[in-house]
């Protein structure tokens, strides 16, 4: 008799199948049902910014934590990352107690918003605080930001810290964000702040510091970024995460008391 048959007393198809065959298809359902599991799992996490990298980094967000306290509890207080020297791009007295170490992106919105709240925070704490820029580019959500990170260490090469700031300046003023940068325009940025256009495009298109931007994105998994803006407060031996774009009273609550110290 078929195991597809049912008896003459009306017994249907699994009240008739052999033991042997209901093992082997329980065992083809069985794997059946993992595998569609894990393909919605793995479907979920790639719409939702899934990126592994080598350094196992699982996700990242445009404005990881961009509301809510100004400091990450989750985030941990030993924050690993490289040590401030003269070769960071740094905004303001560089012998300031206080250094807010911004990993940023510059196709990011958040990011593009707490520009402009760190060129106040220098401009308010005068010889108190210094901002320095290290980069974060996020390709799995913007493409275009990793030339860019390029491009302001370009401009940085050819001009100076000056040039490096009033270039990341112009980018952050007019980039639309999310990929809206048109790259026509990177090297007209760099001929308005005075720097010589062809030796900026052959910067680029060389791509000699590719590997540092990488190296800056290592250093921003280290610190504990996940996300952009992602911020580090650095006072003396102490430093105190701040992942998200915040309002500027927020780093005061932050800086004021360390200043008191």
């Amino acid at each position: 008799m078929s195991i597809f048959s049912g008896s003459s007393e009306g017994k249907g198809f699994f009240d008739v199948m052999q033991p042997k065959h209901s093992f082997w298809l329980g065992l083809v359902a069985g794997v059946g049902v993992m595998v569609l599991v894990g393909f919605i799992g793995l479907s979920a996490m790639y719409f939702k910014g899934y990126s592994p990298s080598k350094n196992n980094v699982a996700k990242v967000d445009d404005g990881a934590a961009a509301n809510g306290a100004a400091v990450d509890e989750n985030q941990p207080t030993d924050v690993k990352m490289q040590p401030i020297t003269k070769d960071d791009w740094i905004r303001g007295d560089k012998n300031a107690p206080i250094k807010v170490v911004e990993y940023s992106d510059t196709e990011c919105p958040f990011c593009k918003r707490q520009h402009e709240t760190l060129k106040q925070l220098v401009d308010e704490y005068k010889g108190q605080v210094a901002w320095v820029y290290r980069h974060f580019p996020i390709p799995s959500l913007h493409s275009k930001a990793p030339k860019e990170a390029e491009a302001l260490e370009c401009a940085g090469s050819l001009g100076g810290n000056d040039a490096f700031w009033k270039y990341t300046d112009m980018v952050y003023e007019n980039t639309p964000t999310n990929d809206g940068l048109d790259p026509a325009e990177i090297p007209k940025y760099a001929e308005k702040i005075g720097l010589d256009k062809a030796k900026f495009e052959a910067c680029l298109s060389s791509g000699k510091f590719t590997e540092k931007v990488n190296q800056m994105s290592d250093d921003a998994v280290s610190a504990g970024a996940r996300g952009t803006p992602h911020n580090v407060v650095v006072f003396g031996d102490q430093k105190i995460p701040v992942a998200g774009a915040y309002p500027i009273e927020q780093f005061k609550s932050i800086i004021d008391p360390l200043l008191k110290k």
